[in-house]
């Protein structure tokens, strides 16, 4: 897919580590409002992480559409 749709699959990969390692945090850092889930400054973090992820994503299909349509 070329060199930016490279570029991006690693900014994925390195986005899906740091939510990896945010989420395995939210363990020990509990809300004390709501027992049982991560602290907010970490719901949002997450969140925000997972947006990015999909952004990222949605770039590549859409690199990925735009290669197959001028192939044909």
């Amino acid at each position: 897919m070329g060199r930016e749709a490279g570029r991006l699959a690693v900014t994925l990969d390195l986005l899906t580590d740091a939510l990896v390692m945010v989420l395995q945090h939210g363990v020990y850092c509990q809300s004390a409002r709501q027992p049982g889930k991560p602290a907010m400054d970490i719901q949002i973090v997450s969140q925000q992480i997972q947006q990015s992820k999909e952004l990222v994503q949605s770039v590549m299909d859409e690199l990925r559409s735009n290669r197959d349509t001028t192939a044909h």
